[in-house]
């Protein structure tokens, strides 16, 4: 589906025009982003491509051919991944497609870390956070689930990650030490 049908009302400001397009355009925004879900939060990049791209639909020209905001966005994405991976200076690893599969924690004490931390999470960021562990769902679907809205939703998945890097800092262990 072509997804440019949203396209003129986007530009006119229709904030209902853009949530039916990025209904349709998250799943393969995420994909995009998939080489890039072990060293930047996809989920932050996503959001903030989404937002650059609301900002600036009223400067997209179609070119003729079908979803031209879809295919500007996949490049906002691309580009605001690629800073964040300058920025942390971490290496994407190309060509590996994450969804669905279980990182391997061959060290026990890592996993043992990462449990605790885990079952510390409260409230509706460990609903959120053990929502998208264990679905394969988009995530509002996953939010429609957890009772929540689908920007609350993120925004707890955002908090459930920020408090497992904080409580995996305290027991001393980096995100760059367990990444690199």
């Amino acid at each position: 589906m072509d997804l440019d049908v949203h396209l003129r009302a986007i530009q006119g400001g229709d904030p209902v025009a853009f949530g039916d397009w990025m209904a349709g355009a998250e799943a393969p925004l995420r994909r995009s982003l998939g080489s890039f879900a072990a060293v930047v939060d996809v989920e932050a990049v996503l959001q903030e491509s989404l937002l650059r791209v609301w900002q600036v639909a009223g400067r997209v020209n179609p070119d003729g051919r079908p979803n031209s905001l879809l295919r500007f966005a996949l490049r906002v994405a691309r580009n605001a991944a690629v800073d964040e991976v300058r920025r942390n200076r971490a290496t994407p690893v190309y060509g590996v497609e994450p969804e669905g599969v279980e990182p391997a924690l061959p060290d026990p004490a890592l996993r043992a870390h990462l449990e605790r931390c885990r079952e510390a999470l409260k409230g509706p960021a460990r609903v959120a956070f053990e929502a998208r562990l264990g679905g394969a769902a988009p995530d509002s679907a996953l939010a429609a689930q957890s009772s929540m809205q689908l920007n609350t939703f993120l925004k707890n998945v955002g908090r459930a990650r920020a408090l497992l890097v904080e409580c995996l800092r305290r027991a001393g262990i980096t995100l760059a030490e367990v990444m690199g």
